[in-house]
């Protein structure tokens, strides 16, 4: 006999010796047993998740970060190494493109968004024109993204406020 056989015997042969005098069976009886799910979604502030984005551009490289909040408060980050040439402002486009496409494949409905570019959160909420030509494709390719959500909002913070993003780009342009 192995050694498990053994020990699983001598724990039978125990429970066998000594029984329990007043023993009672567990009642199985589930009285709610026709319902087969709970939703406890509520709609309202509670569901509205943040975005945090930045860019950086620097000698060493271009790089993007986002962070994704839950309204419970996880964190989701986002950094991407950039692989090709670029601006400031198309680096910050990338990142608040990227940190959308995230929410989207996260399926969030409602979205608050903050980043400390004025240039591009004042061309996408209509109060400033885009020139660039170069910009163009990304104001209309993030006006597309807006409309998969039911309700969006930009706002613009000081970089102060918008330390992990920015980490997370920096930490991209030095992997």
């Amino acid at each position: 006999m192995t050694r498990k056989a053994v020990k699983g015997s001598v724990i039978a042969d125990l429970l066998a010796e000594n029984p329990i005098q007043d023993y009672e069976a567990l009642d199985f009886e589930f009285p709610d047993e026709h319902i087969n799910e709970v939703d406890c979604e509520e709609e309202g502030p509670a569901d509205v998740w943040e975005m945090y984005f930045d860019g950086a551009v620097n000698l060493s490289g271009n790089g993007i970060g986002a962070v994704l909040i839950s309204p419970d408060g996880k964190q989701f980050p986002i950094a991407v190494k950039l692989r090709f040439d670029c601006t400031n402002n198309i680096a910050e486009y990338e990142a608040c493109v990227m940190g959308l496409q995230a929410a989207i494949e996260m399926k969030i409905r409602k979205l608050e968004v903050y980043g400390d570019s004025t240039l591009i959160i004042y061309q996408v909420k209509g109060e400033w024109q885009t020139k660039d030509p170069k910009l163009i494709p990304y104001q209309k390719y993030l006006l597309e993204l807006i409309k998969k959500f039911e309700e969006i909002s930009f706002t613009h913070l000081s970089r102060d406020k918008n330390q992990f993003a920015d980490a997370l780009a920096t930490l991209a342009v030095m992997a």
